[in-house]
């Protein structure tokens, strides 16, 4: 196996596009080292990207806030303008894992390890994220929805890597908010997760929502038939019932030993309306 750590964007494109054989890019390492030592991979080339220096940076910018690929969700949790700025976002990154495994593991790279139930996408979709990629054939501006196109499998072009998530510029009241259900408090994944972003117009309307379902089918779901719905109300009991039944129906689950359809297909409505009841009150909404 072949060690490559290139410390520029083009480098390791260049290296990723001329690569033989399987090559894995390696940012923080929390999946793809237990995918390598459980025997679901052999890489013939590994390309570390934590060396180069415009993907360890959170910046905040015109357009809202860049977050460098190798970004680690510690320091997600650390920086005080994006956790007021995007909670929601902030609160999936930092449910991923351990303490330990927080120093190390990367949203966009739980966003491209693309698993059913990664805590980061459903909350990255509700936020309209924008994911920058760089490739031989230049940059590639992706939204979140579209980059996973299936359990394990993304829409990235060979040689290229993602440099960078992009979050919309936050205005007045305007909040977002993810939950998940998990048989353990820690150290699991999710069985069911929602994610909401809303923003609010005077006394309490809201004037524009996006939400986000995980752990529900082969991806995570965006589900306009909810932001339809909320999109012109105040959230009271009624519209949050009418949201908890539109997502359950949009979930598509399946039955394993971590849920049932039935369980699933409930709890997916009901963390849709305690997320977009939190992502309401964080807007200044009053229920």
């Amino acid at each position: 196996m072949e060690y490559l750590a290139p410390e520029k964007t083009t480098e390791a494109v260049k290296l990723l596009s001329k690569a033989k054989g399987k090559a894995h890019i390696l940012a923080g390492g929390s999946d793809l080292l237990v995918r390598m030592k459980g025997g679901y991979i052999e890489p013939d080339v590994i390309i570390d990207i934590k060396r180069i220096k415009p993907m360890q940076e959170i910046k905040k910018t015109a357009n809202g806030y860049s977050i460098g690929a190798t970004v680690s969700c510690a320091l997600l949790g650390e920086h005080k303008q994006l956790r007021k700025a995007w909670p929601g976002v902030v609160e999936a990154a930092n449910l991923i894992g351990s303490d330990q495994i927080q120093g190390r593991c990367t949203i966009a790279g739980n966003l491209c390890n693309a698993s059913p139930a990664a805590d980061s996408i459903p909350a990255l979709i509700a936020a309209k994220a924008i994911v920058v990629v760089k490739g031989p054939s230049g940059t590639r501006r992706i939204a979140a929805e579209d980059l996973v196109k299936a359990p394990g499998k993304t829409s990235l072009k060979k040689g290229e890597i993602v440099e960078s998530i992009q979050l919309p510029k936050r205005t007045t009241k305007t909040a977002d908010a993810y939950l998940r259900f998990t048989p353990r408090t820690e150290m699991d994944i999710a069985v069911v997760s929602a994610a909401v972003n809303l923003a609010l117009g005077s006394k309490g309307v809201i004037t524009d929502a996006r939400v986000a379902l995980g752990a529900v089918a082969p991806t995570a779901i965006l589900v306009p038939a909810a932001a339809k719905l909320l999109k012109g109300e105040k959230l009271t009991d009624e519209i949050l019932d009418e949201l908890a039944a539109i997502c359950s129906a949009a979930s598509k689950p399946i039955d394993d030993k971590r849920g049932t359809v039935h369980f699933r297909t409930r709890v997916a409505g009901v963390l849709a309306k305690r997320a977009a009841l939190t992502a309401y009150t964080r807007a200044g909404g009053k229920v």
